[in-house]
């Protein structure tokens, strides 16, 4: 199958024939182009719940058809065009990281575990039937991921929480089982780690030790779905109306007046996060200030962002929400924020 019947692809090959620009490209005269949000991929068969990469030359975008039978999705961008990375079955990767180009770490329904060295897919045996929804790499011997079933409580495989040391999987108990799914984490290390999920949970790692943080009433007034620190001293936890900040010690709420759900955040440096949410909701804190870029395309639900180390956004989504349609496309679509043309040929 090529990849142009395999992701709809054609006819956006065909649109952007002759007019996609090369990244990095300027008006005539020198000029620099103004930061702005720009779809780069749109319409795909397939939804795009991640990206992330480690350059603007070097990103992935994962997803898939969520029930729908389409192929697993797994895309690598290289600064000019995307390759289909051609993940087998028809699961749906929900997050990928990674620490360099040739180790990557991608993971979704089933417990799917697949890594990426930069030639080729390799999968872990699943250690659980749910899903996992998050993975963050410390080091090469050093990462995580999370998962559950989402109001399964303690009668479904919940509160799942797995460590990789370079060598083999394993499960990690959490000092309190609470029967909630997972569906974020991140760290600075092992020993400063953070995981959010359903009803405002905060597990916080800090050496070795387990704590529940703003719990007692939850702070959070839904499940928070994502994580991110600009640094250890500010770290974003984010769902549906809530965006959480901690300086390390405390959680509190951010002065921020949402103009749909989130679901996504990210940050590249301190004081300068992304968040990213239903409706194409896009916002970005600015001097202090929090930046509305929601008149701006893609207007998709978005679900996941990044913030590459030069200053730009990413920003996947699609159709994630629609009820499963056999064959259905999930209208995937990858946006970017920046001065840079991002290429929008995939191969």
């Amino acid at each position: 199958m090529s990849a142009a019947l395999r992701f709809g692809w054609l006819a956006l090959m065909a649109a952007c024939s002759g007019s996609c620009s090369s990244p990095g490209s300027q008006p005539e005269g020198g000029a620099t182009t103004p930061p702005s949000w720009q779809v780069v991929l749109h319409d795909m068969t397939p939804t795009f719940l991640c990206v992330w990469g480690t350059a603007a030359d070097d990103v992935f975008a994962v997803g898939g058809p969520l029930s729908d039978g389409t192929p697993t999705a797994a895309l690598h961008y290289d600064g000019k065009i995307w390759t289909d990375l051609h993940p087998s079955g028809t699961t749906t990767f929900w997050w990928t990281n990674g620490v360099s180009s040739k180790d990557v770490w991608m993971v979704g329904e089933q417990g799917r575990m697949t890594h990426w060295d930069g030639s080729r897919l390799t999968e872990s045996t699943p250690l659980t039937a749910a899903t996992l929804y998050g993975v963050w790499a410390g080091a090469s011997n050093d990462v995580w991921a999370v998962g559950g079933i989402p109001e399964g409580g303690t009668a479904k495989p919940n509160d799942v929480l797995l460590h990789y040391d370079g060598h083999a999987w394993s499960a990690v108990p959490v000092p309190q089982p609470l029967g909630r799914t997972f569906f974020k984490v991140w760290g600075t290390a092992s020993d400063n780690l953070y995981v959010v999920g359903e009803l405002g949970t905060i597990w916080h790692r800090k050496g070795t030790t387990w704590s529940l943080e703003a719990n007692s009433p939850p702070l959070a007034t839904g499940n928070l779905t994502s994580v991110f620190g600009c640094s250890a001293t500010e770290v974003y936890a984010v769902g549906g109306e809530d965006v959480l900040v901690s300086d390390g010690k405390t959680w509190t709420r951010a002065n921020v007046s949402l103009e749909n759900g989130v679901n996504g955040v990210s940050c590249a440096s301190p004081g300068k996060p992304v968040i990213v949410g239903f409706g194409g909701l896009k916002q970005r804190l600015v001097d202090g200030h929090w930046q509305s870029d929601f008149s701006s395309e893609p207007h998709s639900d978005l679900h996941g962002a990044w913030a590459d180390p030069s200053g730009g956004f990413w920003a996947a989504g699609g159709a994630f929400v629609n009820d499963p349609m056999q064959g259905a496309s999930r209208a995937g679509v990858i946006g970017y924020y920046g001065s840079s043309n991002i290429g929008s040929t995939v191969q």
